[in-house]
């Protein structure tokens, strides 16, 4: 794919959604947003209103677009209660389904669609890692939502569009809205100890990785279906903590106990999952199809991030 084509990010305006219009903006592209509060036009980004669920004035902006990536989703950081797990669920299922309806009405549909799903599709793995042709699916809520919501993207009838389902890990990068804030400030403040016994697995990505995925899977036709996108070395989490605290400059982790983490998230409104469940998730399609990674170890990245929040 070349400079001046047009990429569509659904709900592109978060983290994930910034990070890949700064990216595909220094290649030539001219990327279009698609948001519920949409913003001023910016250089060779264009915001435009959607609602991730009905059609409306958007959907010509598909029409004749190079690529779709679809980033829409309700934050998985709260309480999983009835109400909860209803948005969680709605959100990603209705997005993807409206696309999917819209893409097979275009005359000129986008060739690839990428689609997220998420690493936790796994099961709670520490005994080997989880590739896409010999990862074993988990169970519960968070599984069920990924199964819903892959099933939504390919059982759309679009024939013509490449469909991927990019199954992420956390992905951490400089400026707001990412994780890293969030696992930063708690280091600084002294309480980025040992989570639980430290060790579940963490799989995580650098965000020049993720934006480099992303280009690198748009321009691979031979690539569909599900990809995990991922550094390919997840580490422990008691190592993931200790190498954060020690680029951090933290002289102290406070651990904390499973039991602690459970009142935390409770008056947080948050779930123990997220901290919890091993993720020893690896990037197996991408490596065996030569895409090679800037940020495949994990003190390096979380070194390129703090500089670069500087």
């Amino acid at each position: 794919m070349a400079a001046n084509e047009t990429i569509v990010l659904a709900g592109g305006a978060g983290f994930l959604g910034r990070a890949l219009a700064a990216h595909f903006a220094s290649l030539g592209w001219r990327i279009v947003v698609l948001s519920r509060a949409p913003q001023a036009d910016a250089e060779s980004v264009r915001q435009v209103s959607w609602d991730g669920a009905t059609p409306g004035d958007w959907t010509r902006e598909l029409e004749g677009a190079a690529a779709i990536v679809n980033l829409a989703g309700r934050s998985v950081n709260c309480r999983y209660d009835a109400r909860n797990r209803a948005a969680i669920l709605r959100s990603r299922v209705d997005s993807t389904r409206v696309l999917g309806e819209t893409v097979a009405r275009c005359a000129r549909p986008p060739p690839v669609w990428l689609n997220p799903s998420s690493a936790t599709i796994y099961r709670d793995a520490r005994d080997r890692p989880m590739d896409e042709a010999t990862g074993e699916m988990g169970t519960g809520f968070s599984v069920d939502v990924c199964r819903a919501w892959e099933q939504a993207l390919f059982d759309t009838p679009a024939p013509r569009t490449r469909k991927v389902a990019l199954r992420l890990s956390m992905v951490f990068g400089p400026g707001r809205g990412g994780v890293f804030e969030a696992f930063a400030r708690i280091v600084r403040l002294g309480l980025g100890g040992t989570l639980g016994d430290g060790g579940q697995f963490v799989s995580w990505l650098h965000v020049a990785d993720f934006c480099r995925a992303v280009e690198w899977l748009l321009a691979h036709n031979e690539i569909s279906g599900a990809v995990n996108v991922c550094a390919p070395n997840p580490l422990p989490n008691a190592e993931f903590m200790r190498v954060l605290r020690e680029e951090c400059g933290a002289r102290i982790g406070l651990p904390a106990a499973r039991w602690m983490l459970e009142v935390g998230a409770f008056f947080l409104r948050t779930e123990t999952e997220l901290l919890l469940k091993s993720h020893r998730v690896v990037p197996g399609r991408l490596l065996s199809a030569g895409f090679r990674f800037e940020y495949p170890e994990w003190r390096p990245a979380v070194r390129a991030v703090i500089r670069a929040n500087i």
